[in-house]
């Protein structure tokens, strides 16, 4: 017979919803900082090209930025199966977004 602790599974269930919570604001932190770098390369790049002293291909830009996107929404989909198997992984997921969603 399998016994069940409700005192460890509520552990369990608490330590890792803080512990996503913590990995989802660092995430969202994080996400914001590339986002900030990104776009002020993108408006050097506009102001150097519109000056004439850098040419840019933009279509091939944007294609890289497109696939990069696609294998990224691929892992996505694994990454989650993975971690909504077990008790650890519904408290992490819920940290997670609270984390994540707070930042």
């Amino acid at each position: 017979m399998v016994e069940i602790d409700p005192t460890s599974m509520g552990f369990e269930f608490a330590a890792s919803a803080i512990l996503g919570g913590l990995i989802g604001f660092a995430v969202k932190t994080v996400a914001k900082t590339v986002a900030v770098i990104i776009g002020v390369q993108l408006m050097v790049f506009r102001y150097l090209e519109s000056n004439g002293i850098v040419a840019v291909d933009w279509d091939r830009l944007s294609a890289g930025l497109l696939e990069t996107q696609q294998q990224a929404k691929q892992g996505a989909g694994w990454l989650e199966s993975v971690v909504s198997t077990t008790t650890v992984g519904v408290g992490f997921a819920s940290g997670f977004l609270l984390g994540y969603y707070r930042a």
